[in-house]
């Protein structure tokens, strides 16, 4: 790879300097739908909503109560959240008295069975998603599933790559080139990770029945409170959504092709324990797709993903070795309680910085040693990240969190008075100047200002959740436009016509299709 400074001359240069506003990211999150007393919804998915199978922009993730928000993809950061905020108004249109639950860790669960598995209809796909999510339930339980998140879908321009390869003198083919830059950004995020749990982590609390006949070995701050005092994403923890049998699976991200390879092999290798349960019970309802590490790509858990929009129903991994990688999407962010939509400008501001400089640095493999180091480092963060003097593994030697995160701040500062001046803007600087506060004072995190506000006003996780959610209600309660309003209902209608199209040509018996699903 060219050094970095070459590729930040290049970029200052004048007939350059606008593709540095071509950044495109999409937003995809989501929120559980509670009572108005904190429970979760036992109600169906809103039909007025649209169908959850073919809608765009509303759909649903493991649950009919788990909302999942999609937004196209924008060069504006601001566009993309304006059109988070009209997803969530013309949601809250539908919901009656129901709540979006804005905290990652999930409302109030009475028993497991309280969490309704996601419909999706009656095609061949809907089932197989179906099925996909009763799988989950019996590999891991479904209240693990119904922790939230938000995911950050990035890409650099297309006008960018050639630019990038010309500096390097290289003479792959562009899309090869694309791809192991990719993986690069890729290589350099996970190094790296540990700073955004730091910077943006919000769940360093939740209810303790979320944890029911499960050791946490958390400490109790109220009788149904559960937390770690100085934990910034408990959502990243072990605690969330993670795979015992996954627990020594090393995906490779060096090459796309090792990567396809090392998780190729994870959806195709049976599990003993999975063998046991068997795909269809004695009355033979589907328990899971198959008996295999994963079921499919998509369990495999990462804070990160090389992604490919997929063609002609092809699955994840054959759409990425036919055509390459397309864009990433970033998986290990928290909803922030205190924001309407769990994310604002400042933080978009900062991934779409700190992910650019993912990509332009050098970046060299990933041996097994680092790639335990850099495991080491997320989990200690998420769990401890505000403790004072915590250091962290930086190659062979330990280092103050705080002063490496200061660091990293230094490092960006100059892409960002690129990235400034391309814009006409001081937020690029005016985000790492927030971010800096954080690392100079912790108080100033997300996770410190939530156990705050718990501690100091006495109250449960789930009351004090719950009210953020009740504010945040009134906020996005403001009408849409009439042209808006009918547009969105319009998408609606058209998403339960494209789901009967579906259904209607859809002849083949659910086992047949499956069978063939599996053996692409």
């Amino acid at each position: 790879m060219a050094s970095y400074q070459d590729a930040l001359h290049q970029l200052r240069q004048p007939e350059h300097l606008n593709l540095l506003t071509r950044l495109q990211r999409g937003i995809e999150k989501e929120g559980l739908r509670c009572r108005a007393d904190g429970r979760i919804s036992q109600h169906t998915h809103p039909k007025a909503l649209g169908s959850t199978l073919t809608h765009p922009s509303i759909t649903t993730d493991y649950s009919e109560a788990l909302l999942e928000f999609i937004t196209p993809v924008f060069r504006s950061t601001h566009e993309a959240l304006a059109y988070l905020d009209v997803a969530h108004r013309f949601t809250y249109s539908h919901l009656n008295s129901e709540l979006i639950w804005p905290n990652s860790m999930p409302c109030l669960i009475d028993d497991e069975l309280d969490i309704p598995i996601a419909e999706y209809g009656t095609s061949n796909l809907g089932k197989l998603k179906h099925v996909y999510r009763h799988g989950l339930w019996h590999r891991y339980g479904r209240r693990m599933q119904c922790i939230a998140g938000i995911h950050y879908n990035f890409s650099l321009p297309d006008e960018l790559w050639p630019l990038l390869q010309r500096i390097e003198n290289n003479q792959q083919p562009l899309q090869d080139f694309i791809s192991a830059r990719y993986f690069a950004l890729i290589r350099n995020f996970k190094r790296h990770s540990w700073l955004l749990y730091y910077l943006f982590g919000a769940s360093p609390a939740l209810s303790r029945d979320l944890l029911t006949h499960r050791q946490h070995g958390l400490d109790s701050l109220s009788p149904n409170t559960v937390y770690a005092p100085y934990a910034t994403s408990l959502r990243m923890s072990d605690l969330g959504y993670q795979n015992n049998a996954q627990a020594e699976l090393m995906v490779c991200y060096n090459t796309l092709e090792r990567y396809v390879e090392t998780l190729g092999k994870a959806v195709s290798e049976p599990v003993a324990a999975y063998q046991a349960m068997g795909v269809q019970d004695e009355h033979g309802q589907y328990r899971q797709l198959n008996c295999n590490l994963l079921q499919i790509e998509n369990e495999y858990y990462s804070d990160i993903r090389p992604k490919r929009i997929a063609r002609h129903g092809e699955k994840p991994l054959e759409a990425l070795q036919r055509y390459g990688v397309e864009y990433i999407e970033v998986r290990g962010t928290d909803l922030n309680p205190f924001l309407p939509l769990g994310i604002d400008i400042a933080q978009m501001d900062f991934l779409d910085l700190f992910l650019t400089w993912c990509a332009l640095q050098p970046s060299a493999d990933i041996n097994e040693t680092e790639y335990h180091q850099i495991k080491a480092n997320q989990a200690i963060t998420v769990m401890q990240g505000r403790r004072p003097n915590l250091t962290l593994a930086r190659g062979n030697e330990q280092v103050a969190l705080t002063v490496w995160g200061q660091e990293m701040i230094e490092a960006l500062r100059e892409l960002a008075a690129i990235m400034d001046n391309a814009s006409g803007t001081h937020r690029y600087r005016d985000t790492l100047n927030q971010q800096w506060l954080k690392l100079a004072d912790s108080q100033h995190t997300p996770s410190a200002q939530v156990l705050r506000s718990l501690q100091e006003q006495g109250m449960e996780f789930s009351d004090f959740t719950r009210q953020q959610a009740e504010q945040h209600r009134k906020t996005l309660s403001t009408p849409l436009a009439d042209s808006v309003r009918q547009e969105w209902q319009s998408m609606a209608a058209q998403s339960w016509q494209d789901q009967q199209q579906l259904e209607d040509n859809d002849t083949r018996p659910f086992a047949e299709y499956l069978a063939q699903f599996l053996q692409r």
